[in-house]
């Protein structure tokens, strides 16, 4: 049985949206045709060599790290990217990334990491940026021009939220003016205060269209100064960004949770260090798969007791912790994002079964391979 690239492509980007990438990310279809067929997926972290080798013919290699990012200008067979695409090329396989939008997606790196470590997810360390801007305004009109002005802002692309459109609310309530010298009112006299029945109409719109919008409804509106707001709602926590904020099933001291933490971990040379009172408890969690320095105030920010992450440098650790920062635990970048291959080898199983094996990849890809530690001489 096989499954057309593009529906497993299709359920990977309804998943990890690649919207959701950062701007200077490369995800999505490396090489492939999408109305092949694909008869088994391989996940990893890495496309190395010896993972490429390791995919089935009319295979697919969901990779989480790019193959191609940076300063790529060639594929050549002789060089070693290349090496890698031509030999899927030639066993009709295909690579698909999915990285920074696989960090930012609700379930994604982050929640993966957390469940191995048993945490309960409570919030998003760095929230991403919303969806599109969407501005509401509030129209104040005579009763009589208001069906006119809702007419106008809708043609102007008002009005939908979801899979409605026309939407729009209103109350009538009395509005209050006075026009000055030079004014030409629509109702009422120069010099004489007006009290006058007004509806409140309420729309929304995408921010872009504001000009648009404005246009129309000053074109359909009867006042020569229209009364009117234009307000942009805060954006609702919806899950999605870097990071995760979660709670342990119970206290434990911090050195406690250092070795529970590399004991679920996948093992690497690079091991697991740890800075902090090894006596004081933590009960909550903030964490980061893959490089999270850059994570650290909002981790000090967050109320949490440890931070969790991968790639901690010298300098950014030691100013946090001459801050009073929170407890840092740094894990090796391919421990702290493999769990993602299998939530996302989960997904693939959920929706296809038996139609589309998907197996995690078992080869250790973290590039550290030789780990020397002094011993301490006793005499």
């Amino acid at each position: 049985m096989s499954v057309r690239l593009a529906d497993v492509i299709a359920v990977l980007d309804a998943a990890y949206p690649p919207g959701l990438a950062q701007g200077w990310d490369s995800v999505g279809l490396v090489c492939g045709d999408p109305d092949d067929p694909v008869d088994a997926v391989t996940v990893a972290v890495d496309a190395t060599a010896e993972v490429v080798a390791s995919v089935a013919e009319r295979g697919l290699l969901l990779a989480h790290h790019p193959l191609l990012l940076r300063g790529v200008d060639t594929v050549a067979a002789s060089t070693p990217k290349g090496a890698l695409i031509h030999h899927l090329i030639r066993r009709s396989a295909a690579l698909f990334t999915a990285h920074t939008n696989a960090d930012s997606a609700n379930p994604g790196v982050s929640d993966a990491l957390a469940e191995v470590l048993g945490l309960t997810v409570e919030g998003v360390l760095e929230p991403a940026a919303g969806g599109p801007q969407v501005d509401k305004w509030v129209i104040y009109v005579p009763p009589e021009s208001a069906q006119a002005v809702r007419s106008a802002v809708f043609e102007a692309g008002a009005g939908h939220i979801g899979d409605y459109s026309q939407c729009s609310w209103s109350i009538t309530g009395i509005g209050q003016f006075r026009p000055d010298d030079g004014a030409t009112p629509t109702v009422g006299t120069v010099g004489t205060l007006e009290q006058v029945p007004e509806d409140r109409v309420e729309v929304v719109a995408p921010a872009r269209l504001r000009g648009p919008v404005l246009a129309a409804m000053r074109a359909a509106h009867p006042y020569e100064e229209p009364a009117f707001d234009v307000l942009s709602p805060v954006p609702l926590p919806d899950g999605v960004g870097l990071g995760r904020i979660g709670s342990l099933p119970r206290p434990q001291p911090f050195a406690d949770f250092v070795a529970f933490a590399n004991s679920v971990l996948p093992q690497t040379t690079w091991g697991i260090r740890a800075a902090g009172d090894p006596d004081r408890p933590v009960a909550r969690v903030a964490v980061c798969g893959g490089a999270g320095d850059s994570l650290l105030a909002a981790a000090s920010a967050a109320g949490v007791d440890a931070y969790l992450t991968a790639d901690l440098r010298h300098h950014p650790a030691d100013e946090h912790r001459r801050a009073g920062g929170v407890a840092l635990v740094d894990v090796a970048h391919w421990a702290s994002e493999q769990p993602w291959c299998n939530q996302a080898a989960g997904l693939l199983r959920a929706r296809f079964g038996a139609a589309l094996p998907v197996a995690v990849s078992d080869i250790r890809t973290d590039p550290w391979n030789i780990d020397y530690r002094r011993i301490p001489d006793e005499s």
